[in-house]
């Protein structure tokens, strides 16, 4: 497993990350998973408070007890809840937010976390007090670093102007592109690293394609209409097989061809989907020409209601 830089730090992250959403509230089965991907190589662990209400924390805690020092740790905030209650309401306060990580570093049985992130955010958010409420917890040695995950490009370009964060995690994929038309150069320009998630495109861009745009597609995908995804899919198979590789390597290797890009954020709910994302990643170099070929058959995406 290859690793890059998260943005400007010394931490140095897998091409390749467990999202921990989709583990479930069964310790002993998240464990396999989560040992699973520590040993196919994987270093980064994505949670937050909201999943599963401070369980999933809780789980991940437990499973990763021993191994800390292997492991970059990261976690989110800003979505305000009660575990002995449903729902719960966007709340970015210092107050909320310092209560938040605390609370998540004892679900989590940690003294920090590499990475604390935005649980989203808007443009109407006190902006600068979420970014003074992040370098005091960074001075009081609670957080290491701190990012955004988010696909509001203003909201990304008011934080990349006032503040230090090392990473933005939003949506990309060859069926999501939008990051590439105002987002990516951006990043570059100020060593941001792009987590990248939805990478499958709901699992479209995998060898059951056609199966999942049936239960995922019908109503379409952003600027795809569902017939227009449909042949879009069946193009990306076509291709994927002329070359050799899966789609779901295909998918895995366009998102990568990107040196912004320091990790795809892939969730899974069994060890096997581990497996199979890591055997779908060793294939996943492709040629310039490829690259190509992959954006001709997409489109490039622009960000409208999401500002």
């Amino acid at each position: 497993m290859k690793h890059r830089q998260l943005g400007s730090t010394n931490l140095h992250i897998s091409e390749i990350a467990l999202g921990c959403m989709n583990l479930g509230t069964d310790a002993y089965k998240a464990k396999s998973i989560i040992n699973e991907a520590i040993d196919s190589g994987i270093n980064y662990l994505d949670t937050a408070d909201l999943y599963d209400y401070g369980e999933n924390e809780k789980v991940v805690g437990r499973a990763i007890k021993g191994r800390r020092d292997d492991l970059v740790i990261a976690t989110k905030g800003g979505n305000h809840f009660d575990p002995s209650q449903e729902g719960w309401y966007w709340d970015p306060s210092k107050g909320y937010l310092k209560e938040a990580i605390k609370n998540s570093l004892l679900r989590l049985g940690l003294d920090d976390v590499d990475l604390y992130q935005l649980h989203g955010g808007t443009i109407d958010d006190l902006i600068d007090e979420v970014i003074e409420t992040f370098e005091e917890l960074k001075q009081e040695g609670l957080i290491k670093h701190y990012g955004l995950s988010s696909i509001r490009p203003n909201v990304i370009k008011q934080f990349v102007k006032k503040a230090n964060i090392e990473s933005v995690m939003m949506q990309y994929s060859l069926l999501d592109r939008r990051p590439e038309e105002e987002i990516i150069d951006l990043f570059a320009e100020n060593q941001i690293s792009l987590l990248a998630r939805g990478v499958l495109g709901k699992g479209m861009l995998t060898n059951f394609g056609m199966k999942k745009w049936s239960t995922k597609g019908q109503k379409g995908f952003l600027d795809y209409n569902s017939d227009t995804l449909l042949e879009t899919i069946k193009e990306l198979q076509t291709l994927a097989s002329d070359s050799g590789i899966t789609p779901q390597s295909l998918a895995i290797g366009y998102a990568l061809k990107q040196p912004t890009v320091s990790s795809l954020v892939l969730g899974a709910s069994q060890p096997e989907q581990i497996t199979a994302n890591i055997e779908a990643y060793h294939q996943a170099t492709i040629s310039d020409e490829l690259y190509t070929k992959l954006q001709q058959i997409t489109k490039a995406s622009l960000y409208q209601n999401h500002r």
